[in-house]
């Protein structure tokens, strides 16, 4: 075979993490779309307001669409374990088996039947129970989502397992355990709610791009303020489950989050906090820093006075940890820049996140007219569409870089799981296919979700004015 002088492992690694990243951007936007049309759906049922139901079908359009588009991705990704990383599929086969066992038989045959209930029965069953479909379709992806951290939670945090003898692989000895690990209880909700976050901008951002354009004000005023509801207390319950998550790093994972603080020694009591850095990788120092005192203090231990262990202290602990069973010359170092920016830019985005959703709020509370005034704004909430996808990689880059250089913490290196039959040359002309594929299929998808917007509700066959005031009234269908 042709050999290009590459080298296996980075391009597995790359593979890994775009066909990672891409099935990201719809597991989250499928969970928190769902979440969007079940409440429209609900408030359809209480209030008998029709304009709900049109809600309920016009954005369930696009929730469909991204619920196909992360099957699609989902079965690409799960290719990679045997094509690139058999090793570690040998490896971890006896614990990474159970919960995706499960997620498969159960939440997502679960997920998938009542999608396929709630499509198909809108003149069959009562609004009450068509409602349900929708939320036990919403309970499928959470399950779902579970497994999946279950899964993960094992790698970042390893319990309930033992060593065998014979193999060298790992066996699961505690189920429960598997479940009660602490890791997964704090990864889960910031994950959850950062795919409550993505489906509620979407339909926001996406509501505010016709509300630039002046189309159909009443119908995506009102979807654009259930969206901004739901968004501002989802990144409440972001910002307070991060903060937990990060006074569980401190403890578990020092070196993580020494990183994402471009800490290499260990600070002074009380320790600031470093807003900006370009840190030099390679000697080991921050350099045009911006520092505001007692900050980090404040945010790691929420009290005046606390130090911050660095990450050259962290590295000679786990050398001292693991020497005897792996590589003495393996690097426990970070990429600090990276993952650096990457906390920031994800801290930074839920902020404004909330903000914009404050504003929306507020200018969209009264006059039916205001928020079509505020041209600005409306321009800004399309643009912030595209924020929780950026916010949610980011936070995926910290969560696995941040392991370096473990796929399983502790227990199997980097370099250890990838197949070690597998030539560079096959892992770049897949990397080349996916990359074609991922971007068909994110064109596509683009491309109809812009359809069903631009369409509007009259796309349905909704004829209601709605520029009127009061547009379910006898004067309005008359018109």
């Amino acid at each position: 075979m042709l050999n290009l002088g590459l080298s296996v492992l980075p391009l597995a690694r790359f593979q890994f993490a775009m066909t990672t990243i891409f099935h990201f951007f719809f597991v989250p936007m499928s969970i928190g779309l769902v979440l969007v049309v079940a409440i429209m759906e609900t408030l359809y049922v209480i209030k008998k307001d029709p304009m709900y139901k049109t809600m309920t079908k016009f954005w369930g359009r696009i929730f469909l669409l991204s619920f196909a588009v992360g099957v699609v991705t989902g079965l690409i990704q799960e290719f990679q374990f045997g094509m690139n990383w058999s090793e570690y599929s040998r490896f971890m086969g006896d614990i990474f088996g159970a919960p995706l066992a499960i997620e498969a038989l159960l939440a997502f045959f679960m997920e998938s039947t009542f999608i396929g209930v709630w499509m198909f029965t809108w003149d069959k069953l009562k609004p009450a129970w068509h409602a349900l479909m929708i939320w036990l379709v919403f309970l499928g992806s959470s399950i779902s989502a579970l497994w999946i951290l279950a899964a993960n939670s094992f790698m970042q945090h390893p319990v309930g397992y033992k060593i065998n003898a014979a193999t060298g692989h790992v066996q699961m000895t505690s189920f429960s355990a598997l479940l009660k690990n602490q890791q997964l209880w704090y990864e889960f909700p910031h994950v959850i709610f950062g795919a409550f976050i993505t489906g509620a901008f979407i339909v926001a951002g996406l509501s505010a791009i016709m509300l630039f354009r002046n189309k159909s004000p009443k119908f995506f005023r009102k979807s654009m303020r259930i969206g901004l509801i739901i968004g501002l207390f989802a990144c409440v319950g972001s910002f307070l489950s991060g903060d937990m998550q990060t006074q569980y790093l401190i403890k578990e994972k020092p070196m993580k989050f020494a990183a994402t603080e471009g800490i290499y020694k260990n600070t002074d009591n009380p320790a600031p906090w470093t807003v900006f850095q370009i840190t030099n990788e390679k000697d080991h120092k921050g350099e045009f820093k911006i520092e505001v005192p007692y900050m980090l203090s404040v945010l790691s231990y929420h009290k005046l006075s606390g130090s911050v262990t660095g990450m050259d202290q962290t590295n000679k602990a786990l050398h001292k940890k693991y020497n005897k069973k792996f590589d003495k010359n393996m690097n426990y170092n970070l990429p600090v820049n990276t993952l650096f920016f990457a906390f920031r830019i994800m801290s930074a985005g839920f902020g404004a996140l909330a903000g914009l959703a404050i504003l929306g709020l507020w200018f969209s509370r009264k006059k039916k007219d205001t928020i079509l005034k505020q041209k600005w704004l409306t321009l800004l909430l399309g643009i912030a569409t595209f924020g929780p996808f950026i916010i949610n990689s980011c936070g995926w880059l910290v969560t696995e870089l941040g392991r370096d250089p473990w796929v399983v913490y502790g227990l199997l290196p980097i370099a250890a799981a990838v197949s070690p039959s597998t030539s560079a040359t096959s892992v770049l002309f897949t990397n080349i296919v996916y990359f074609l594929l991922f971007t068909t299929l994110g064109f596509f998808m683009i491309m109809y979700a812009k359809h069903f917007l631009f369409e509007g509700p009259e796309g349905l066959g909704d004829k209601t004015n709605y520029d009127l005031e009061d547009p379910f009234s006898k004067e309005a269908f008359e018109k």
